[in-house]
C-alpha cells in the first residue's frame, strides 16, 4: 500500500518539507494503523522543521504531533472504522506524525472517540488538550468563579484561546493577555471579560518579587518574565498552571510568592501523560469540558499548504487553532 505524506528531510543543515509517495514500510512501529483525516498546526510542529529546533531526534520525519482519523487495523485493540485521536508521546518528533494519509502508532497512545468527529478532535488537539489540563488542574484545587478574575497569558495562541473558552464557559471572569491587537475581538467572542496587552507592561523592568495581588489564578502559556510577573500578582492561595516557554525558559522570580502568599505553580505536561488519564480527559472534552466556540477560533488549511502556516506560526502570526485537512488535502 502506498500513501502520500509530508516528509521533513535534513540536508546540509537545512530542513526541507515536501510531499512524497511512500510505501507502508516507511511507517514507524505500532499496532494501530490509522487513515488520517485531520491534524493540526502547533508551535512544536514548526520547531520540527526548523534547523536546530531541538524537538526531532532524527530525520527524515513526518511531522504533525496530532493525529485524528479512522482505524484501518486496530491490532486487536481497536476495531476497523473506529474514530480515534492520538497525540503526545513521540508523535511527530521520533515517531511519524499526522501530516500523512496513513499513520501507525502503539495502541497505548490511541484514544477512541465516542461522540466527537476527528475534525473536532484535531481542532482541540495538543493545544486544546493542554488547555483542558490547565483548567482541570485549577478546578481540582477548588477554584470557583467567586474567587475573582482568572488571567490567561499568551491568550491568542492555541492553548490560550481554548483556555479562555473553557474558563468563560465555566463562569469565570477571564482576563486575556495578548500582544496581538487584531485578536481582541476573537478573545471577547470566546468569553473574555477584559483583554489587555502583554505582561509585564515594561519587559525591560526588573521583575518585582511581589506586586499588587490581582488574579485568583492564571493559565500561563508564555513563561519567562511573564510567568514571573504573574506569580508576583496572584492573590493569596492562588495557583498558576504553566505550560509554555515562548517568553523564555528562565524564570526570574523569588520564593516570596510561594512563602508569603501561598501561591502554587502547577506544571502542565501533555506529552507524557499516562494513557488512562489522557482517555479520561478526552471523555470530559467530549462532554462537560467540550469547548463551545471551536469554529470561532479555528481556521482550516489543506495539508499541501501546511508549510506556509508553519512559517507564520514561527513568526507569531497565527491566532487560535489551525486544523489541517489531510484526507483529500494533498
Amino acid at each position: 500500500m502506498t500513501f502520500t505524506a509530508l516528509v521533513a528531510r535534513e540536508t546540509d543543515g537545512e530542513i526541507v518539507l515536501a510531499p512524497e509517495s511512500l510505501e507502508e514500510s516507511f511507517l514507524t512501529d505500532g499496532a494501530v494503523t490509522i487513515r488520517v483525516t485531520h491534524s493540526s498546526v502547533n508551535y512544536k510542529d514548526a520547531l520540527a522543521v526548523t534547523p536546530k529546533g531541538g524537538v526531532v531526534r532524527e530525520y527524515p520525519i513526518i511531522p504533525g504531533i496530532d493525529i485524528a482519523g479512522e482505524v484501518v487495523d486496530g491490532g486487536g485493540v481497536f476495531a476497523a472504522g473506529d474514530q480515534v485521536v492520538a497525540h503526545g508521546y513521540d508523535i511527530g518528533t521520533a515517531q511519524h506524525g499526522g501530516y500523512s494519509e496513513l499513520a501507525r502508532v502503539p495502541a497505548e497512545w490511541v484514544v477512541k472517540l465516542e461522540s466527537m468527529t476527528p475534525r473536532d478532535a484535531a481542532a482541540i488537539g495538543t493545544a486544546g488538550f493542554t488547555a483542558a489540563m490547565s483548567v482541570e488542574a485549577l478546578l481540582a484545587r477548588g477554584l470557583t468563579p467567586s474567587d475573582g478574575p482568572v488571567l490567561v497569558t499568551g491568550a491568542s495562541g492555541g492553548v490560550g484561546t481554548v483556555s479562555v473558552d473553557l474558563l468563560a464557559a465555566a463562569g469565570f471572569e477571564v482576563v486575556a493577555s495578548t500582544g496581538k491587537e487584531d485578536a481582541h475581538e476573537l478573545l471577547k467572542s470566546l468569553g473574555a471579560a477584559t483583554v489587555i496587552g502583554r505582561l509585564p507592561e515594561d519587559p525591560d523592568a526588573k521583575p518585582r518579587p511581589l506586586g499588587k495581588a490581582e488574579w485568583a489564578a492564571a493559565v500561563d502559556c508564555v513563561g519567562g518574565k511573564t510567568l514571573a510577573h504573574v506569580l508576583s500578582t496572584v492573590k493569596y492561595g492562588g495557583a498558576v498552571a504553566a505550560s509554555g516557554l515562548t517568553g523564555g525558559a528562565a524564570l526570574p522570580t523569588t520564593v516570596l510568592p510561594f512563602i508569603l502568599r501561598g501561591v502554587a505553580l502547577l506544571g502542565i505536561d501533555s506529552v507524557q501523560l499516562p494513557i488512562e488519564k489522557r482517555r479520561a480527559l478526552w471523555t470530559r472534552l467530549e462532554s462537560d469540558l467540550r469547548p463551545g466556540h471551536l469554529d470561532a477560533l479555528l481556521s482550516e488549511v489543506p495539508v499541501s499548504e501546511v508549510a506556509t502556516v508553519l512559517d507564520r506560526i514561527r513568526g507569531g502570526g497565527v491566532s487560535g487553532r489551525s486544523v489541517v485537512t489531510v484526507a483529500g488535502g494533498f
